[in-house]
């Protein structure tokens, strides 16, 4: 049989160790930030009954859903991470303490067409927040919080989150008469920073027969400088528009008070997200510097998580983070701080006897220290050792000959000065270890 040529499928991301390190590293920076929050961590099959992913789905997702057949069983890998929450919750309902509150970070499968960016598996980093039949709008006011803080863990400031709530759009469109167009109506003004304004409102009375008068006034609500202020002179006409009016105020109110600066958040009533499944408030978190991106984080309240698995009502809300997409585009963009150490140790041992026992034994002390260390013991020239700890980018390498034995020491040589110097044994991992954590410390990201 003749060799098969290496290759990873297209759309599937495979990363060098440095870059891994990096990329685990923003991962676990979003799982200590949803702990921060009394999120648990949550894990659910990759594979799961067609059934049961498909349960809501249609159309496009149908498309682009990896579906096969092992036996009788007809499988598929899950799309998202929201129909597993939905499948478990429902499932472990009389088990769970509500609200619950969970984070995943996990992969998923859409077998789209690959390009740019986008890709057939991806990582999401979802939270969501279920209740037992109903939900405190407070939770609608934390999420933002729990956005600015993840972004601004991982190194980033120049993001703002846009929010929204879907009542005050539907409110809008039967104030205005367009119910019955109200889904062609939102994937029209989603388009305004794209084509602009005269745009959409062409596409609004020439395709969809919106009355140029009712045009005008949404557009010039939904683009107001203060669309709070803007959409007073519709109150009082529409309960459900009064409705969102009333939680997204209560939801602005409180963001000062979790911490989200004023500069870090803006209403935006163009934003409309979920036709079918956000009911509240919905989010949108942009970069600044990169508009073209698009959102990096977006989500929303919804009334009922498990509907199509349990009569019982499971209000919820939460957001979501292409966690593969958004490292691509920092990759790109050159954001990732290249500072911080990617190596899979911290010390590099180098034995310079025949006795292997003082190597073996400085490595088992660092460790005990909470410093990685890698034993190397290979037949190898001096010169090759130390250019395998530099293609690794260990920081420290440690020798430990007959000299160093004797005299109770280590020699500890800097790999990025070139400095060296002896250290106690027994003061050495000890040495290591804070000037470890001091190189370890910074965020995973650099504007």
């Amino acid at each position: 049989m003749g060799r098969i040529k290496a290759r990873t499928l297209s759309g599937f991301m495979e990363l060098l160790p440095a870059r891994q390190a990096q990329f685990e590293r923003v991962r676990d920076t979003l799982a200590k930030t949803y702990e921060l929050y009394g999120f648990t961590p949550l894990d659910t099959p990759v594979i799961e009954s067609s059934e049961v992913l498909l349960a809501k789905a249609g159309g496009e997702t149908e498309k682009q859903i990896y579906r096969f057949t092992k036996g009788d069983s007809d499988l598929a890998l899950r799309f998202d991470l929201t129909v597993p929450l939905a499948k478990y919750v429902a499932l472990h309902q009389n088990e769970l303490a509500f609200p619950f509150r969970r984070y995943q970070i996990g992969k998923v499968y859409r077998g789209e067409r690959a390009q740019r960016g986008r890709f057939r598996e991806f990582y999401q980093a979802d939270i969501d927040v279920i209740g037992d039949g109903a939900l405190d709008i407070i939770n609608e006011a934390e999420i933002p919080a729990i956005i600015y803080k993840t972004f601004t863990s991982l190194g980033l400031e120049r993001f703002r989150i846009r929010l929204n709530n879907r009542k005050i759009l539907n409110g809008l469109f039967a104030v205005l008469g367009l119910t019955e167009r109200a889904g062609d109506v939102m994937r029209t003004i989603d388009k305004l920073d794209k084509i602009g304004p005269e745009k959409v409102k062409t596409i609004l009375v020439e395709d969809f027969s919106v009355p140029a008068a009712a045009a005008d006034r949404l557009l010039a609500v939904i683009q107001s400088e203060d669309p709070l202020a803007a959409v007073e002179s519709f109150q009082g006409k529409d309960e459900t528009f009064d409705l969102g009016v009333a939680e997204l105020s209560t939801v602005v109110k409180y963001l000062g008070d979790f911490g989200v600066p004023a500069d870090h958040f803006a209403v935006d009533l163009t934003i409309a997200r979920g036709l079918d499944y956000y009911t509240g408030t919905v989010y949108e978190t942009v970069l600044l510097d990169h508009p073209e991106v698009g959102s990096v984080c977006s989500g929303g309240r919804y009334d009922n998580l498990a509907e199509y698995y349990t009569e019982k009502k499971l209000p919820g809300v939460g957001i979501s983070i292409g966690l593969t997409r958004l490292f691509y585009v920092l990759q790109e963009q050159g954001m990732l701080n290249e500072a911080l150490p990617t190596a899979p140790a911290d010390v590099l041992v180098l034995p310079m006897t025949d006795d292997l026992s003082p190597a073996i034994a400085f490595a088992t002390a660092c460790r005990a220290a909470g410093v990685r260390a890698q034993l190397y013991t290979e037949p190898k020239k001096f010169k090759a050792k130390m250019n395998y700890a530099d293609k690794l980018g260990v920081p420290f390498v440690a020798f430990l000959g007959e000299d160093e034995v004797r005299d109770g020491v280590v020699s500890l040589k800097d790999m990025v000065s070139g400095e060296q110097e002896k250290v106690a044994l027994s003061e050495a991992p000890g040495w290591l270890r804070k000037r470890v954590e001091e190189r370890s410390a910074g965020a995973p990201i650099r504007e």
